[in-house]
């Protein structure tokens, strides 16, 4: 998969652009706050409905402006997918893929496969659970649409749920009609949440089958790298925790067992990376962790997935630099930097080279 052409109207800081990428490494280099992330932002935005900065569509719409646009054509085995977003202020965003509007954003995301890297990503390790739970989270909306279902509508049971807890607090439902209630929401979200933590558990396992070759690679030391997947419940004492908990549920309005409680650990050697990692070993693993995302996208849909780079190579020091510009291959590769190193110069066939000043973007000669 290969992103052709990238237009933006009205796009934060961007009045209009129009790109044509290369099919291999392309580089949008620049000061600080000049625009370069808004690229990559609405590329991710385009293929998945989201921002990465998890921003809302007012802020993205030009400053005094009501709404903006994003137009990406993008090749999936030799057949071009057009991609039209609308957003605005204070509506719903609006997707057209090849002049078909599209209800819900599960009919987008089989389209495109894309991994996001920034620096924020290197400290996965050592932030809070949510951020793990996210990155398997993004990973298997774009490669299971099972997944991605099964997510939803577990997500849908719990705000559901935890109305439906806050509604008996105040009288709306009484004896054994609550408690008929709750038994209801309950069996959607022991159904629903036990297929999101089987799908995790595969997830989890295909990723261990890669990320330790990868982490020897980067670190040379022969360590053994693990990744523990850690449930909230399991998928026999799911429904049984459920019933346990309901009366401190019950208590504080939400619900307090299920796979939005689960954490991945990181293991290397048998020493928990989280608590007692160096901080070169945690960002070591975090980055084995992204090249890991590559070669599973490989492997499940048998095709190349688009790389995001947001300013991460200033991040490593030339050693891991190496490591991650050597596993990139043939994967096409949207960079945005501060400046054009010696180091990529020399080390990477670079397509195209963009320069990116107060919004305006213009292509340079690769040898200037």
């Amino acid at each position: 998969m290969i992103i052709k052409s990238l237009e933006l109207e009205n796009y934060r800081n961007y009045e209009s652009l129009n790109l044509e990428l290369g099919k291999g490494t392309n580089i949008f280099y620049g000061d600080n706050a000049q625009g370069k992330t808004n690229i990559l932002e609405s590329v991710y935005l385009a293929c998945t409905t989201k921002s990465h900065k998890r921003s809302k569509d007012k802020e993205i719409v030009r400053f005094g402006l009501d709404e903006s646009h994003i137009r990406l054509i993008l090749e999936k085995n030799g057949i071009d997918y057009k991609i039209d977003m609308h957003i605005r202020k204070n509506k719903r965003k609006s997707v057209i893929v090849n002049g078909m509007p599209i209800k819900k954003a599960s009919e987008l995301l089989g389209i495109a496969k894309l991994i996001f890297f920034s620096p924020e990503d290197l400290n996965i390790i050592k932030n809070g659970p949510s951020e793990r739970r996210r990155f398997v989270d993004i990973e298997l909306c774009q490669l299971s649409k099972s997944y991605l279902n099964s997510l939803i509508n577990y997500n849908k049971c719990i705000d559901q749920r935890n109305k439906l807890l806050k509604d008996i607090s105040f009288g709306v439902y009484i004896g054994s009609d609550a408690f008929s209630a709750i038994d209801v929401w309950d069996e959607q979200l022991a159904a629903y949440g036990t297929a999101v933590i089987s799908e995790r558990i595969e997830f989890i396992k295909k990723l261990n089958e890669i990320i330790n070759d990868i982490n020897n690679s980067i670190s040379e030391r022969g360590e053994k790298l693990e990744l523990k997947y850690e449930p909230s419940v399991t998928i026999e004492n799911y429904a049984e925790k459920l019933k346990n908990s309901r009366s401190q549920d019950m208590k504080y309005f939400t619900t307090a067992v299920g796979p939005h409680h689960d954490d991945i650990n990181f293991i290397l050697n048998g020493i928990d990376l989280r608590k007692f990692g160096s901080q070169g070993q945690q960002r070591t693993a975090s980055l084995s962790l992204k090249l890991s995302e590559i070669e599973i996208v490989k492997k499940i849909v048998n095709d190349d997935p688009v790389l995001l780079l947001d300013d991460v190579l200033s991040e490593l020091d030339s050693h891991r630099q190496n490591c991650l510009l050597t596993h990139l291959g043939k994967v096409q590769t949207l960079i945005s930097c501060t400046g054009l190193d010696e180091f990529i110069k020399n080390r990477m066939t670079i397509d195209k080279v963009f320069n990116v000043d107060h919004g305006k973007v213009s292509l340079n000669s690769i040898n200037d």
